[in-house]
């Protein structure tokens, strides 16, 4: 079997996610501050997540659209304070820019960068970060994310739109990722296999197993030709 197409998770597959969002949201709550001075006297930045988060479980059938989200979010704070719509997208964008200030992994960006002089390398995910702003799109042949799709992973239609851009089989390709569910068993189940990014070595949950289990990427070449 050759493998043509290798389709990555970007949030925590290829860089770390988490100290990533706790500075966009860092960032945007000094926006808030500055500009709409009430929302921080009553929530903390703590607590404002928390709001987010509880607004954002109210619209699950939007879940699949993290930017929707966060605007509408956005609005339903002005409409409790009484402020206007006029600055939602700048504050969207401090966000929006500071979520894309990431860190590669040691030794991913090189990797990529010797993959995609062989394989058709591609994105499949479901947040909002833009690989071409970040610097890298040059790298991917196609990006697909559960907003472009209209159903995020581990929906079956996320990986077979991404084969479609991919123009390959099924068969001819693999999926790498750090979420069990989401990008493991979702791949798996579109006929695809998968590759556990799993740095930790946590036990697996339970559910179709990986094809493999990788620590770091400079470990997926060897995986592939031996497919």
């Amino acid at each position: 079997m050759t493998i043509r197409c290798i389709a990555f998770d970007l949030d925590d597959t290829l860089w770390e996610c988490q100290p990533v969002i706790e500075r966009a949201e860092a960032r945007y709550y000094a926006w808030l501050q500055s500009v709409y001075p009430k929302i921080c006297e009553k929530y903390s930045a703590e607590e404002l997540v928390e709001h987010r988060m509880s607004f954002m479980r109210t619209l699950p059938e939007y879940r699949h659209n993290l930017t929707y989200l966060r605007k509408h979010w956005m609005k339903s704070l002005m409409d409790e304070f009484g402020y206007d719509y006029d600055q939602i997208d700048a504050g969207f964008d401090v966000f929006w820019l500071a979520r894309n200030e990431v860190t590669f992994y040691d030794g991913s960006l090189e990797n990529l960068q010797s993959l995609a002089t062989r394989y058709s390398l591609g994105v499949i995910s479901n947040g909002n970060a833009d690989v071409h702003h970040i610097g890298v799109g040059h790298l991917f042949d196609f990006v697909i994310s559960s907003e472009k799709a209209g159903v995020a992973k581990p929906h079956a239609d996320i990986f077979h739109q991404a084969l479609k851009l991919a123009n390959v089989a099924k068969h001819e390709a693999v999926y790498v990722g750090d979420d069990p569910e989401r990008d493991i068993v979702g791949a798996q189940q579109a006929g695809m296999k998968a590759i556990w990014f799993n740095p930790k070595l946590k036990p697996w949950p339970g559910g179709l197993a990986p094809y493999a289990v990788i620590q770091h990427l400079d470990e997926l070449e060897d995986i592939i030709t031996r497919i």
